[in-house]
């Protein structure tokens, strides 16, 4: 049976799972919107580079397993060096408290099943979610269908969390093909402040399919960091999609760094809302083997004097395949706005690619707006200076590679994050050096 069949069919017994049903018609909906769709195929214009195939045509157990065994020692190997952090753990979809550390103080948080189930947030949900989450896509109406796994977090007015918080979606001890819909809701009132980290793992060989939707609010002068470490198996797919909302003077950052996965395919919409806004979008992409890593990014800038910033670096080695696709809207009242967007990238083997395709769709006429792409080699003459001084091959390569991404880095602010980006790179380009 196709997934696109498993979804229909297991849509009734997904519901009765629930405890509260206060979101069923908003599902029944969305679930008929998502058969109207059907999952989107390469005569698709948004996903004409890449084929997800491979993930639709295989069956998944829509129930998976709560039962696990992961141990003390494999969550040490995923941290950051955290002492200093909060994280959360979900493990098969379930919140696992005695695996997490939550000090959060003066901050509302819950995992989404559990305020999914609990009437005193009905008000939070009519007035959040999915207000923001594009209803035109097949991905983020099979979320809203299935979702009941992730989290819920609200800082309130002037509450800066000073600790990052790290959350882990695990995924262990599934003996069938595994699917997950995640979803996150984050709500930054003004001048609040927090830092997340979200990474997935899955410890089987069976495979994991995780569609992910994540919807951010920030507020005035407040500052929303969502980084995403993405270092997976072979035997896992992701699909996520990010909606950022901004108010009037604040800031709000994605990082992506992908350095893992089968098929992973990142979506960003940011929206303007007020002036003075800025956004930060940067990625890292290093993938090898026949992997394949699709960034589509937008934004739209609706209001005049904001900013936005998009940095992708791409390092391919293999038969990998990257696809960047990113878009800046600036509206026609939106005067003054300053919008960059540049997408990099080192091809290391002949059978790699990428297909890039930036785009600007300016309807303003004060405005400062770049875009641009590169796909090269390494340069042979840099090569051959560091050789020359007695480095080897791999490490001169390696360090010309580190010194290429690196701008990609420069806006996180947690140190343990940006050490940990480093050791990967190292990690990937077959190494052991610290740069």
């Amino acid at each position: 049976m196709s997934l696109n069949e498993q979804i229909l069919t297991n849509h009734t017994e997904f519901l009765n799972t629930l405890r509260h049903r206060f979101l069923d018609e908003n599902r029944i909906k969305a679930l008929a919107k998502f058969a109207e769709l059907g999952f989107p195929t390469k005569k698709d214009e948004e996903y004409k580079y890449t084929n997800i195939k491979e993930i639709t045509e295989k069956e998944y157990n829509f129930f998976p397993k709560e039962s696990h065994n992961i141990t003390k020692e494999q969550l040490d190997e995923l941290h950051l060096g955290e002492e200093n952090f909060d994280w959360i753990v979900f493990v098969n979809g379930q919140l696992r408290k005695e695996l997490s550390n939550i000090s959060i103080e003066n901050a509302e948080f819950l995992s989404f099943n559990y305020a999914l189930n609990d009437e005193n947030h009905k008000d939070v949900f009519d007035k959040y979610f999915n207000t923001i989450a594009a209803e035109d896509l097949a991905f983020t109406n099979l979320n809203q269908a299935y979702c009941k796994y992730g989290f819920f977090l609200k800082v309130p007015k002037n509450v800066i969390i000073e600790k990052p918080i790290h959350v882990f979606y695990l995924s262990q001890n599934q003996e069938e093909n595994t699917f997950y819909n995640t979803r996150n809701l984050l709500i930054v009132e003004e001048g609040a402040k927090v830092e997340i980290i979200e990474s997935h793992h899955n410890f089987d060989e069976s495979f994991v399919f995780t569609n992910s939707v994540t919807e951010i609010f920030t507020y005035q002068n407040a500052k929303a960091d969502w980084h995403k470490i993405q270092n997976d198996s072979d035997t896992s797919y992701l699909v996520d999609h990010t909606f950022a909302k901004q108010e009037r003077d604040s800031l709000t950052t994605v990082n992506t760094f992908t350095f893992g996965g089968k098929i992973i395919r990142n979506n960003l919409d940011f929206i303007h809302n007020g002036e003075n806004i800025n956004s930060f979008m940067n990625g890292i992409t290093i993938i090898g083997k026949d992997q394949l890593v699709d960034h589509h990014t937008a934004v739209h800038h609706n209001t005049p004097n904001c900013q936005s910033y998009q940095n992708y670096k791409g390092i391919y080695k293999d038969r990998s395949h990257g696809v960047f696709n990113g878009k800046v809207f600036v509206n026609k009242i939106a005067q003054k706005t300053n919008a960059y967007q540049q997408n990099n990238n080192v091809l290391l083997s002949e059978g790699a690619k990428i297909d890039t395709k930036p785009q600007l769709e300016i309807f303003a006429d004060d405005v400062k707006c770049s875009h641009g792409c590169t796909v090269g080699q390494l340069n042979k003459d840099a090569l051959f200076y560091l050789r020359a001084r007695g480095i080897s091959k791999k490490e001169a390569q390696a360090l010309l590679l580190y010194a290429f991404a690196n701008d990609a880095m420069q806006n996180i602010d947690i140190e343990p994050l940006k050490v940990k980006i480093e050791q990967l790179l190292a990690e990937k380009l077959e190494v052991t050096m610290e740069f």
